[in-house]
């Protein structure tokens, strides 16, 4: 059989292809199928302090060694023996509500093809996470019942070292006049610290007198981070105020929480959502929304008891401030 030749004519101009933009109607798009958020992180102080037992009332009375037992030498064979005595004073934790709304319309969750919900959830539990640490830290917008912070408790016991330009940082934290210093005067051991994130830069640099770097990364231990053996926060909830504190350092066994009411939430498919002037911002009946509630009660206390290095308790703090200077 005879095979006929072909000839392939190929016409002036440039040759043309069926590309990419031409045919992108007919191309499928692939979807995510999850939402892409940032880390959900939690609250540093009540991870870090100690979680005393739950309440069963708005106010937690705790006992507090106030005054210590003195001994004394007898005065040869017939000498009298002394009295001394010992005290305790109380201090109360007292249960604040922590709370949030969130409006959406039926129609929104009905057409959403993401469990909205369950993405919110997780950012609701990260604002309370937010307004605890920023409150019991630095006293951002805490409730009149709650006592003051740790950083102005701090100040007020004269436990702050002053970080400025040209200064040795390692002086500044290690040294007899460093923030772990302040805190051991006081008859405390550190056993842990939070830092703004900016301080993480600062440190990695960081040696002792032999060389050997004081700020590690332990892959293997509880904490991704320790400072002179310490375990190292650095809460990246938005809390952390760097102009009032650069590093907070102490004995984190004296920040005790007590939790009266644990996180709940709550779906309502009526009722109404007041703006703060009183006025009806939305009817959920009326609007076809939903809303959800989320509660929590919790309070704090820095128990401070007296002990044998430090008897002023104006003078006494279980924690040091490493803030900014000029």
């Amino acid at each position: 059989m005879k095979r006929e030749r072909m000839n392939l004519r190929i016409f002036e101009g440039d040759a043309t292809i069926i590309d990419r933009s031409g045919a992108d109607s007919l191309i499928p798009v692939q979807e995510a199928n999850e939402i892409i958020q940032g880390t959900i992180t939690q609250s540093a102080v009540l991870s870090r302090g100690r979680k005393l037992a739950n309440m069963t009332s708005k106010q937690y009375k705790v006992p507090v060694l106030d005054m210590l037992p003195i001994a004394y030498f007898v005065n040869g064979d017939t000498g009298q023996k002394k009295t001394t005595k010992q005290a305790w004073d109380k201090k109360f934790i007292v249960a604040e509500e922590i709370a949030v709304i969130v409006p959406i319309p039926e129609s929104v969750l009905d057409d959403s093809e993401y469990d909205i919900w369950a993405e919110v959830k997780p950012r609701v539990t990260e604002a309370f996470g937010k307004v605890i640490d920023g409150a019991v830290l630095f006293g951002t917008e805490k409730p009149s019942t709650w006592r003051d912070g740790v950083v102005a408790t701090a100040t007020k016991a004269g436990t702050v070292v002053t970080y400025g330009t040209g200064d040795d940082l390692y002086d500044k934290i290690m040294s007899e006049d460093g923030v772990i210093a302040k805190v051991e005067d006081c008859g405390y051991f550190v056993n842990g610290h939070m830092a703004d994130i900016s301080m993480r830069a600062k440190l990695r640099g960081l040696k002792d007198t032999n060389g050997n770097p004081i700020f590690k990364s332990d892959m293997q231990g509880s904490t991704n981070y320790a400072l002179d053996g310490s375990p190292m926060n650095f809460p990246n909830n938005g809390a952390f105020d760097k102009s009032k504190a650069l590093m907070i350092s102490g004995d984190f066994s004296q920040l005790v929480y007590a939790i009266r009411q644990d996180i709940t939430f709550k779906l309502f498919t009526e009722g109404v959502v007041q703006n703060t002037d009183g006025t009806i911002a939305y009817n959920l009946m009326q609007n076809d929304m939903v809303a959800l509630r989320a509660v929590m009660r919790l309070g704090w206390e820095i128990p401070n008891p007296i002990n044998s290095l430090k008897t002023d308790k104006t003078k006494r703090c279980p924690f040091a401030v490493l803030k900014a200077g000029e």
